[in-house]
């Protein structure tokens, strides 16, 4: 009777601990869903007013951002263009070299290396965006000057530098998702008398293309979504991109650099530029996402 009475007591403990964590977990998780609803709310409340009042198309297709002119002009075009001039050159760099890294950590490095390689990469992702800037505004730019002329401050220098941002994130997930291949696919094409190398490049690896565009996706996100290292070395001109070696301004540099002064009307225009960044970035990761999706299929 004893035992049973201890017993019952234990299952009503273990489900009181069930139920408690089982509300943490909820709260979590409703929290995070409502910071989303909030952020949605916020943008889409205070910039599509802006948006109607200038006009969708002179608002998304202009070519020019002229804010302090009578009457004021609003056109984003050349900052869409900037940020995908800018967000293409960062995947051209740093996709690639990140894929090759990641296998090659799992599948090619010795255990002696890849403890040093392993955390130097944690490292590069914990460095602020504002110290990657100052490399960029000290060393990229007198090389880009030196190289091609100009400023030095341009497209093809942002490009690079937010390319060497996005290594970190594509290389950790990408090794992760090649490290979750299971052996046997590795083992039965060297059964089958492939080597190590066209059993890594042509097997595991397609093996891991999920998550593989999983951080190519944040990397993007993260490319796209950049700022103070952008503001630092593109060179902030609110003009149509002109060449891979001019100056060009993004989306997220826009905002910063003016929503300290701008009122009214302009910043209202500021914020409708945060809702269209934040579209883009959602059509980004659907994209992504129905890739993978038909990927796996």
């Amino acid at each position: 009777m004893n035992y049973e009475i201890k017993k019952m007591k234990t299952n009503m403990k273990n489900n009181l601990k069930e139920n408690i964590m089982h509300a943490i977990f909820l709260i979590a998780a409703l929290t995070s869903i409502i910071a989303v609803i909030l952020i949605c709310v916020f943008l889409f409340a205070n910039g599509f007013p802006a948006i109607g009042k200038i006009g969708i198309f002179k608002f998304l297709l202009g070519k020019d951002w002229s804010p302090t002119d009578i009457p004021a002009v609003y056109g984003i075009a050349p900052m869409v263009l900037g940020s995908l001039y800018v967000t293409a050159g960062a995947i051209l760099f740093g996709v690639p070299i990140g894929i090759i890294t990641a296998l090659f950590m799992a599948r090619y490095c010795p255990n002696r290396l890849y403890k040093i390689i392993k955390p130097a990469f944690d490292l590069l992702a914990g460095i602020p965006s504002i110290v990657y800037g100052f490399f960029g505004l000290m060393v990229l730019v007198p090389i880009t000057q030196n190289l091609f002329g100009g400023t030095g401050k341009s497209i093809f220098t942002a490009s690079i530098l937010l390319g060497i941002m996005i290594l970190p994130t594509i290389i950790s997930i990408s090794e992760a998702a090649i490290r979750a291949v299971p052996e046997s696919y590795y083992e039965g094409a060297l059964g089958l008398g492939a080597s190590h190398n066209h059993a890594a490049y042509s097997i595991v690896l397609p093996a891991a293309r999920s998550g593989i565009f999983a951080s190519v996706a944040l990397g993007i996100g993260r490319a796209i979504g950049e700022t103070m290292a952008v503001v630092m070395i593109a060179g902030n001109q609110a003009r149509m991109p002109a060449g891979v070696f001019k100056g060009v301004r993004t989306l997220t540099a826009n905002i910063v650099i003016e929503m300290g002064y701008a009122a009214d009307l302009h910043r209202e225009a500021l914020i409708a530029t945060g809702v269209v960044l934040f579209v883009f970035i959602l059509l980004i990761n659907l994209s992504f996402s129905l890739m993978k999706r038909r990927i796996v299929r």
